[in-house]
């Protein structure tokens, strides 16, 4: 009879929690953009996969709060997901920093490689397992470019101008060598700033320009040469550990997914991105070869500090580092 009743609870336990449901609530600060394509796709596949049982919803724009804010949510369990440039979950892992390092990424489908290689993806499962988080996946969505209203056409442009950057020391640091003034800023608060001239440039994906019209009040685009977009969908490990492991397998093949179809989404936004940019009058600029090269090796020497002065920061550039050569042959 007592055994009996322990089956029949044990039943019942599993029904209960084959009928339970769950919210995903995915906030980025972006809109128009990879990111939110991205996202899109993972809440439908994720909502189609569980069978209703995740009920995944997109906010972007900063919906439901700055940067900041929302990467706090996600370390607290108040939000389950955050969508943003890798620098910015620096301050709460500083681990994080090795996703900006220059020179590490040659193109979206070279980054792609990189990032897949099955020891970074075990290395990466363990940034920010002490606070709580993790990187769900990690995305390029596009080259870094500054756009300004001064154009910035040789590294003695730089000198004296106000540049927003996402987030991350790693660009702050270079920026300085040249003379610019840089400063961290959510990407929610760039385009008021940039038209009433309260900084004089901003540093992002190219694709984010033209999906929020920028070319209304800057027209000069400058590419940074081996400088490419890492961005990190950051979820509340908890969350996902109570999943269990039936729906966390689905969110974990959902945002492969997503990665995959998302990375040539990617690169056609890029073109219509730049066809776009110059039909309504904005200028593509790129270095002279010799300023190009400058540019990376200012930029190496100026992070390469700040990467290898913990063990820990020095073990991980390291192997990123020989990822990325591995994936050069």
């Amino acid at each position: 009879m007592m055994r009996w009743l322990a089956m029949a609870a044990a039943v019942l336990v599993g029904t209960a929690q084959a009928q339970q449901q769950f919210t995903m609530k995915l906030s980025t600060s972006t809109s128009g953009d990879a990111l939110v394509e991205w996202l899109n796709t993972f809440a439908k596949g994720v909502n189609a996969g569980s069978g209703g049982r995740i009920k995944a919803e997109v906010y972007p724009a900063s919906q439901l709060g700055s940067i900041p804010r929302t990467i706090e949510g996600v370390a607290l369990g108040t939000i389950e997901m955050s969508f943003n440039a890798s620098g910015f979950y620096e301050p709460l892992e500083p681990r994080f920093a090795v996703l900006s390092a220059p020179g590490l990424f040659d193109s979206q489908e070279h980054g792609f490689k990189v990032l897949n290689d099955p020891a970074i993806r075990q290395r990466l499962a363990s940034f920010g397992a002490a606070k709580g988080v993790e990187a769900l996946s990690i995305f390029i969505p596009s080259q870094y470019v500054i756009v300004s209203h001064k154009p910035i056409n040789t590294l003695a442009d730089f000198k004296g101008q106000k540049i927003r950057v996402p987030g991350s020391p790693l660009q702050i640091e270079p920026l300085k060598r040249f003379g610019a003034s840089p400063l961290s800023m959510p990407f929610g608060d760039v385009l008021p700033a940039l038209q009433n001239r309260t900084i004089d440039g901003v540093w992002a994906g190219t694709t984010l320009f033209t999906a929020l019209k920028f070319y209304d009040i800057a027209k000069s685009m400058t590419y940074l040469p081996s400088h490419w977009a890492a961005t990190v969908p950051l979820v509340n490990r908890n969350f996902v550990k109570s999943l269990g492991p039936d729906l966390e397998k689905i969110v974990r093949e959902e945002a492969r997914k997503a990665d995959e179809h998302t990375l040539k989404w990617a690169a056609d936004d890029i073109k219509k991105s730049e066809r776009i940019w110059a039909e309504h009058g904005g200028k593509e600029i790129h270095l002279p070869q010799a300023e190009e090269k400058r540019f990376l090796d200012e930029s190496i020497a100026a992070d390469r500090p700040i990467l290898t002065a913990t063990p820990q920061g020095k073990e991980d550039y390291e192997a990123f580092a020989a990822a990325a050569q591995k994936y050069r042959r």
